[in-house]
């Protein structure tokens, strides 16, 4: 596979954007630090790290009296009168709040624009999702946010968290995410009488190179929003923390030992929905997305949480950084090529490949196999897979693409199936270029050299293999991509080795389809 020509890019800015696509994987961030860095922090590491953990720690334990005292005789389905403790519990927790940040080195935030009251905008939407720091602006306005119910549940933590009076989702209640929007709309719509709703609408974290496409939870009540965007002028870039990269004490650990974290937060013009908006949430998310897009000099990409999956499979065909399986898993998603495809639809796809062993596809061929008419969108598809730039594509490519993507975390399954439709009738092996085009195609990378592979599964120099030898040899070498084919060209970054979740900024509301649903499947969620 290989990344489409740049004439192809234009389905990327729909809304009339100018902005250039990017081409840095979101999902990604990588950190070097220079000799002189390295030392400092090593310095502030026994010095300054401890002393500001242990005041972090200890203003939080400071603030849990003052969230409980004012949370006690709540209602979930209604705001109660302010009285005078309650005023002075917020005020505290507030001052407390800010000094925990303050000890974290987020010496001063500046803040720009002028933030509108919850009458006008009663629901805020912040961009990008990069960190659990952006949980500063929460505690600054101490507006409602969404939240798993399970968080309350947590000491200390969980009190500070029903102060603010969250939405509560229960992934444990099918009927959940329902009732969710439900609760959304009904605050939305008191007319101020509830807190602000501060929703991320990326709905997970990216390295800010780029905002990706916007679940449209926040934009269902069809209400006036706020858009605020976030920035971290922070020169090594501590903050970040994506799928892939440091993981959550480590960027704790890196952040508490910067001299001063600067962080701008930046309150745009109301936004209020057309008619037309309001009837098409999707849409009112996107001219949103693009309105903050342009505050913050940043590229959109159609890019969504679904596509972390790639980046977070787990087992011996990891997704390099600079794969294009991302753009294709991008392009299926929004022709619906990913919806309903089971694991039995995707044995029927290979069955009918095989079958077309031999024939390569124009763009006309193609639409007719796919049943869709030639649109700007499968062009740019095509074109992943036009290796000779013949215009001609070899279907089985695209089988192989569609299996990964949809079970990200299944790579023998999709190399079985791949070996189903290269391996000869009559002794079911392929050839040293059938392996090159399957793990070309797995990885979404432009070329791939598995000669040196090829020679090391082929122990009897029979000029082939079969299924069964690959596998035997994958037990043997479970990091054989990164050991043959990747270590001169790539290195993927190294997913986490267990769930992060970050509470505070979730948006489970995404009224679109379902994809992908193959059997034992779970939907990963921020």
């Amino acid at each position: 596979m290989k990344l489409p020509n740049k004439q192809h890019h234009s389905s990327e800015n729909e809304d009339g954007s100018d902005l250039p696509p990017p081409f840095r994987n979101p999902f990604v961030h990588e950190l070097r630090f220079t000799p002189l860095e390295k030392i400092r922090i090593g310095v502030m590491t026994v010095t300054v790290f401890p002393v500001r953990l242990v005041s972090a720690v200890l203003l939080m334990l400071l603030a849990w009296p003052f969230g409980f005292a004012a949370s006690l005789g709540r209602s979930e389905l209604a705001v109660e009168t302010e009285t005078w403790w309650r005023r002075i519990c917020d005020i505290a927790l507030r001052g407390i709040m800010r000094a925990m940040w303050f000890c974290g080195g987020f010496h001063w935030v500046t803040v720009k624009g002028e933030p509108a009251p919850p009458s006008q905008a009663p629901i805020l939407t912040l961009a990008p999702h990069s960190s659990y720091f952006d949980a500063i602006p929460v505690t600054m306005t101490m507006a409602s946010i969404v939240m798993k119910t399970e968080s309350k549940n947590i000491p200390v933590w969980g009190t500070l968290i029903k102060f603010i009076r969250p939405v509560f989702v229960s992934r444990s209640d099918q009927d959940s995410r329902r009732k969710t929007v439900e609760e959304i709309k009904r605050r939305a719509h008191a007319g101020g009488e509830w807190p602000q709703i501060m929703i991320f609408p990326e709905g997970t974290c990216t390295n800010r190179s780029c905002l990706i496409t916007f679940k449209p939870g926040a934009f269902i009540p069809a209400v006036p929003v706020q858009p605020v965007v976030l920035r971290y002028p922070n020169k090594m870039d501590t903050i970040t923390w994506t799928w892939q990269g440091p993981g959550a004490f480590e960027i704790l650990w890196l952040t508490l030992c910067q001299f001063h974290n600067p962080i701008e937060i930046e309150y745009l013009p109301l936004y209020t929905p057309s008619e037309e908006e309001k009837s098409n949430p999707a849409l009112f998310a996107n001219n949103v997305r693009s309105i903050m897009a342009k505050a913050l000099e940043l590229p959109i990409t159609d890019l969504s949480f679904d596509d972390c999956q790639l980046s977070l499979a787990k087992g011996p065909m990891r997704v390099p950084s600079n794969s294009s399986l991302l753009q294709f898993n991008r392009l299926a998603r929004r022709l619906g090529l990913r919806a309903g495809t089971t694991d039995t639809v995707l044995e029927q796809q290979a069955s009918k490949a095989r079958k077309l062993w031999g024939y390569r596809l124009g763009l006309g061929d193609f639409a007719h196999y796919l049943d869709l008419p030639v649109t700007d969108m499968l062009t740019e598809l095509h074109s992943l897979f036009n290796q000779h730039g013949d215009g001609q594509i070899d279907i089985r490519e695209y089988v192989i693409a569609l299996s990964v993507a949809c079970q990200p975390s299944k790579a023998m399954d999709t190399l079985r199936l791949a070996f189903g439709m290269y391996e000869a009738k009559e002794d079911m092996a392929i050839v040293e270029k059938d392996l090159a085009s399957i793990l070309r195609t797995a990885l979404g990378v432009a070329e791939v050299d598995v000669t040196e592979l090829f020679s090391a599964i082929d122990t009897l120099d029979a000029g082939k293999i079969t299924h069964d030898d690959f596998c035997r040899f994958v037990e043997q070498h479970p990091d054989f991509a990164q050991e043959y084919l990747l270590s001169s060209r790539t290195t993927p970054s190294t997913p986490h080795t267990a769930p992060l979740v970050n509470g505070f900024s979730v948006d489970h509301y995404d009224m679109e389809e379902q994809t992908c649903s193959l059997p034992g499947q779970k939907r990963k969620e921020d």
